[in-house]
């Protein structure tokens, strides 16, 4: 069972998940995202300059925490933006829900609250237009089907 948030909601989660905190979901406050353990990521991005350090959350360590059973995810954006991305891409991957960059809490003014962040510069296979795409920010949701 999961703990239930005690400060504003960042993250909800829903579809083929084991383990919910509310009705039908999964509502993740910023602590607990946290709480399932911060790792680092450096890597150029087709948005920024230069090769960013983000901290955040391994996405494989969400989906863990959620039960997640599924083959793909829809990942849904604060302005409803959404993009389908597979599972495997966070299982075979180190791909990384920043909540920081370069030491700067992610805000919705610069792609904030959360960015999906893939290691594209250890992956070269990572730097396809395609792949571009599954990076999506100012992220509010995940649908596991």
């Amino acid at each position: 069972p999961l703990a239930k948030p005690s400060g504003p909601v960042i993250l909800t989660v829903t579809g083929a998940i084991s383990a919910t905190n509310a009705p039908g979901k999964a509502e993740f406050d910023q602590k607990m995202l946290e709480a399932l353990g911060i790792e680092q990521l450096a890597t150029s991005t087709d948005w920024t300059d230069g090769k960013p350090v983000f901290e955040g959350v391994p996405a494989r360590k969400l989906l863990e925490a959620v039960g997640a059973h599924g083959k793909t995810l829809s990942a849904i954006a604060l302005n409803d933006y959404a993009v389908d991305i597979p599972i495997d891409d966070f299982t075979t991957y180190p791909v990384l829900l920043a909540l920081r960059m370069n030491g700067q809490a992610l805000t919705p003014r610069d792609k904030g609250p959360i960015w999906i962040v893939y290691p594209r510069d250890d992956h070269p296979e990572l730097r396809d237009p395609k792949i571009n795409d599954r990076w999506i920010w100012q992220l509010k949701a995940i649908d596991v089907k």
